[in-house]
């Protein structure tokens, strides 16, 4: 494939910009599936605030969040109202409840995924997208993966930024003599008019505005009002913004400071117009009279963070997962460049995460007793969060400390479950920062809410581990050596979240000359699929062991389980393997088809008589068939995780498996096992094990 002309990130943002212009979108995003990693990143952004949007910046693929099911179905999600978002996606209708309408759609190009777009529309949209407006979003997504395909094909694959791009909004041209006439027209009002950018700064104020707010205009331009203006910090003006931003309709409050004063927000696309005059009433909600410095309020994006990150951590499942979202959410949402995420065992600290610090650096705290003089120990043993706002502050209390790189100020909190420490948290700035009363609380709710889903997470990891030692116990430790035959075999747990699966493999010495193959897959997740699939797996080892036909082993295989009535069923492929007169008979019971690729290089589909799966019928009978199995040929068993790809017909994975089977170079089996394991595992994330077994008869068999 030709290798794309320009510059491939400016290549994207005229993606990004012509699909929000095309659709009519009041905002977009563009996402990124990091190579390597199941994680969105968000690449550009446009029509919204990167602190808005913080709490997507990092989107685990198995999130429950449009894009990321978008990615995972291959296909477009549209949310049509704000009940229906809220029903669907809480999270989402948690942090963002205004009314507006979403479409998510994958990049995707033959079995790749790439990213996604995510695009918003103000609630005059109707309730449905058009035609026009469907294959605008058809061809934005063509054009990303196209894109997104030859640079990766190039060796030169994009990746996001750390931060976000916001791509600037094209602003009408003016001529600057009706710039100027304007400018006066302002002047002369007696009615406040200021203006706030995309991120919520001001960029004008005319003299009655700042009379109003009691302020002078050069010390707010530049500035978020509700950040400078104490009678102003508090959820109410922060959210109006936040509103009329995302759903691009007109808003209003009273703010009750005397005079009491009426706020008019008028969104558009590249910012908001504020008409302030003095209200006729009374305010009866909204910012108070002006608080002391004590009592400063929490600001509203503060609050809708946390509600956000107590939404994810509740997903999260093991201490990695707990230290992946916790990292993903904080640093884009909260403020600091860097943390460290630590757990407590057996009176020592070790290190569970961390985002923005060098690993070396890291990991000479790993074993840090709880005993030690140091922050991280001592805010554990006193329960006491520990603010250093500045550089000084910290090297009064702790002098010989290490300081990472630019860092200037410093927040260390315990982690504590019902009044037990379990850990601590560590973040870091690169700027001092007061830590006003409003931020130490935000941190020390956020404190609670880490350690209880550290909590959990502990236990979780526990129970996850016993499982999977069930599991290993009931699978091949290793492999018999036969004369004759190659073989390799690989096993993949799921992704993080799944619970131990019942897939299997099997190779069975019969006699000199022959071998039996086997390879199941028990119905469910869990024990009791994991102690059927013993029991199935021992079943077949003892029928296959005298040679019996394959179709006979599947048979009274399936006898035994009707009789113990598990009430689950398991598919399962047998192989019966004769080195000497090269050839193999097989039969299936409802399993996967194997592959066979041939000398020469072909690859093909084996499509088997079908049989019923193992524990329905008694009296299923089961097809055996003999194929010839050459010296060189590779036979190719393996359970539906290799294949499986949600919103993709399996037999188009499955044959596009045969075709990477087919094209892989003549290797040593264990690296052709990885190469398809590989292939397997590029794009988005499995939901199911994989169980895979290769075969390669050899000239010396007979």
């Amino acid at each position: 494939m030709q290798e794309p002309a320009g510059d491939p990130v400016e290549r994207l943002e005229s993606v990004l910009v012509d699909g929000v212009r095309q659709t009519g979108a009041s905002i977009g995003m563009l996402y990124l599936l990091q190579p390597g990693e199941q994680l969105l990143r968000l690449a550009l952004l446009s029509g919204v605030s990167q602190q808005i949007a913080a709490p997507w910046t990092r989107i685990p693929l198995d999130a429950p969040i449009p894009v990321a099911d978008a990615m995972r179905q291959r296909r477009l999600v549209w949310l049509g109202s704000q009940e229906e978002m809220a029903r669907r996606y809480p999270r989402l209708g948690i942090v963002l409840p205004y009314d507006f309408m979403l479409a998510a759609a994958p990049f995707t190009s033959g079995a790749s995924v790439w990213g996604g777009i995510v695009l918003l529309w103000p609630i005059w949209h109707p309730p449905q997208l058009d035609e026009e407006e469907r294959q605008a979003v058809t061809t934005c997504c063509q054009r990303a993966a196209d894109l997104l395909e030859q640079v990766a094909q190039h060796g030169r694959p994009l990746r996001a930024p750390e931060k976000p791009r916001l791509l600037a909004t094209q602003l009408r041209e003016s001529d600057p003599a009706q710039a100027m006439a304007a400018l006066g027209f302002t002047d002369r009002l007696p009615v406040g008019c200021c203006a706030l950018d995309i991120e919520g700064r001001l960029t004008f104020i005319n003299p009655a505005a700042a009379v109003l707010l009691g302020a002078d205009a050069a010390s707010l331009v530049g500035k978020r009002p509700w950040e400078v203006l104490l009678w102003l910090n508090g959820p109410l003006f922060e959210d109006r913004y936040r509103a009329a931003l995302i759903s691009r309709q007109p808003t209003s409050f009273i703010a009750a400071r005397p005079p009491p004063l009426l706020f008019q927000l008028y969104p558009s696309d590249s910012g908001i117009s504020i008409h302030i005059t003095p209200a006729t009433q009374p305010a009866t909600t909204g910012p108070g009279e002006e608080p002391p410095a004590s009592s400063e309020p929490v600001s509203a994006t503060a609050l809708y963070l946390l509600t956000h990150l107590a939404a994810a951590l509740t997903e999260a499942t093991g201490v990695r997962d707990v230290a992946e979202r916790l990292a993903d959410q904080i640093v884009p949402a909260f403020g600091p460049q860097r943390l460290i995420l630590m757990t407590q065992e057996e009176g020592r600290l070790h290190i569970a995460g961390h985002r923005g610090y060098r690993t070396d650096f890291v990991h000479r705290f790993d074993g840090t007793s709880v005993t030690s003089a140091t922050p991280v120990a001592h805010v554990l043993t006193t329960g006491d969060a520990a603010f250093f706002p500045a550089l000084a502050d910290f090297r009064r209390a702790y002098p010989d400390a290490p300081r990472y790189e630019r860092t200037n100020a410093w927040a260390f909190l315990p982690l504590t479950v019902s009044g037990r420490p379990i850990g601590s948290l560590v973040l870091t700035y690169d700027q001092p920062r007061p830590f006003p009363p409003a931020e130490r609380a935000i941190l020390t709710s956020l404190a609670g809410l880490i350690a209880q889903a550290l909590g959990r997470a502990r236990l979780y990891d526990t129970k996850h581990a016993l499982a999977r030692s069930l599991q290993s116990g009931l699978l091949p430790q290793a492999l018999p050596r036969i004369q004759g035959l190659e073989v390799a075999a690989r096993y993949l747990p799921a992704g993080h979240g799944m619970d131990i699966g019942g897939d299997f493999y099997d190779l069975i010495r019969c006699d000199d000359t022959t071998a039996a193959a086997a390879i199941g897959d028990v119905q469910g997740h869990d024990t009791t699929a994991a102690a059927l699939m013993g029991q199935v797996r021992t079943a077949v080892h003892a029928h296959a062991t005298d040679g019996t036909l394959p179709g006979d082993v599947l048979a009274r295989t399936n006898r035994l389980l009707t009789d113990l009535d598990p009430g689950l069923f398991t598919s399962c492929l047998i192989a019966h393997l004769d080195v000497v007169h090269h050839c193999a008979r097989l039969a299936n019971a409802g399993h996967p088809p194997p592959l066979l690729r041939h000398p020469d290089g072909r690859a093909e589909v084996l499509r088997l008589p079908p049989g019923l799966l193992l524990g329905i019928d008694p009296t299923a009978d089961y097809t055996t068939t003999k194929i010839p199995l050459e010296p060189g040929c590779v036979l190719a068993l393996y359970t539906d995780g290799l294949v499986e790809t949600p919103g993709t017909d399996i037999d188009h994975t499955t044959h596009d498996l045969a075709q990477h089977l087919a094209q892989a170079p003549d290797q040593d089996l264990d690296d052709l096992a990885d190469a398809l394991i590989h292939h397997a595992e590029r794009g988005i994330a499995r939901h199911d094990d994989i169980a895979l077994l290769l075969i390669r008869p050899t000239a010396n068999g007979g």
